[in-house]
């Protein structure tokens, strides 16, 4: 079978066994999916810049034409070697996993077709079950990180920053991470660039830089962006950045949201129940004072919905990264467009 099991995906991605010509990288966990298909791609040794060896494409898009990935994959590089074509948002669409299912019996040669997906469920005929069972493929499970998952992402960047932890600082610490890599990283540069000049994080650190201080008004703000208030969306976030917390806050906490609703979602669509009874069962538990709102928004974001807003969020963080002096105008935008669509979605229920 061309799959790992989640434990696995590292070592194959720092030491693949065979050159295989497509690779899908997926699951619930979006920020672990995005870090890891960007690892792979700097491991073909391309510029992710030059747009002649990198071709990057949405699954939305190609789902209305199929046949562009298997023409891309099938073009010569104009200056020869080879191309890494990079597909996000893959989910559910038909078009694609029939183009994925013709490049998997048929690799190209002179391409690599880097796939990332969100939680697909097992199935002969749709993209996971495709690419895990073909021979010249593979695909990789991200799930959230366990606790030793976080404890390693934790050692890792305080060995990279030079900075030592206390175990009470990082007990706390860990109680904000997990369920999604790239905010859970996000929490943690926001931690070193609180302490930075010191040589050893304490609790009182992890209260200001990561504590609840600012939890409520991000909190507000994520939820007015969810009922589509725009205007209370932008009043709660400019009382976050008033605070003088990082826009990060903001964009991590939507993160978390959209996660929640994803998993929630997709359990709606399988089981066929409601968004009352899915929210009454989940497991973490919704908090009580939010249930109406969590409901009101699986009745309003559909499923490709909410992994584009996942996609949308993730960028931002990417690109709030390259430029930080624009973080917040960056962060305002992006969420400000998702509370645009939110109002749109509920208006057409």
């Amino acid at each position: 079978m061309a799959q790992k099991k989640a434990h696995e995906v590292d070592r194959w991605i720092a030491q693949p066994e065979n050159p295989e010509r497509l690779i899908l990288v997926y699951g619930p966990d979006r920020g672990l999916v995005s870090e890891r298909a960007r690892r792979i791609a700097l491991k073909t040794g391309l510029s992710l810049d030059d747009p002649f060896a990198v071709i990057r494409l949405d699954a939305g898009e190609l789902d209305q034409d199929p046949g562009r990935l298997v023409d891309e994959a099938r073009t010569v590089a104009m200056f020869g070697g080879q191309r890494l074509i990079w597909v996000t948002g893959a989910g559910a669409q038909k078009g694609l996993a029939n183009a994925v299912k013709e490049l998997a019996d048929r690799p190209s040669a002179d391409a690599l077709i880097l796939i990332e997906g969100g939680d697909l469920k097992k199935g002969a005929g749709g993209l996971r079950g495709i690419v895990e069972t073909a021979r010249s493929a593979m695909a990789l499970p991200c799930y959230a990180d366990k606790s030793r998952d976080i404890d390693q992402l934790i050692d890792d960047e305080m060995t990279r920053a030079r900075i030592s932890i206390t175990p009470e600082a990082r007990q706390l610490l860990k109680a904000s991470l997990g369920g999604d890599r790239l905010a859970s990283r996000g929490e943690i540069e926001k931690l070193l660039l609180y302490a930075q000049g010191q040589d050893r994080i304490g609790v009182e650190d992890i209260m200001a830089s990561v504590g609840d201080a600012s939890a409520i008004s991000a909190d507000d703000a994520v939820d007015a962006m969810l009922n589509g208030a725009w205007g209370g969306f932008d009043a709660a976030f400019s009382t976050v950045l008033d605070a003088g917390a990082h826009p990060f806050v903001v964009l991590s906490a939507a993160l978390r949201q959209f996660a929640v609703l994803q998993r929630l979602r997709a359990e709606m669509d399988q089981t066929g129940r409601g968004a009352a009874a899915v929210v009454a069962s989940a497991r973490p538990p919704v908090f009580f004072a939010r249930k109406q709102l969590v409901e009101a928004a699986l009745d309003a974001w559909q499923g490709e919905a909410i992994a584009r807003a996942l996609d949308r969020l993730q960028a931002t963080v990417l690109e709030t990264r390259r430029r930080p002096d624009l973080a917040a105008a960056l962060t305002r935008q992006a969420l400000l467009a998702l509370a645009v669509e939110s109002a749109r979605a509920r208006r057409r229920r």
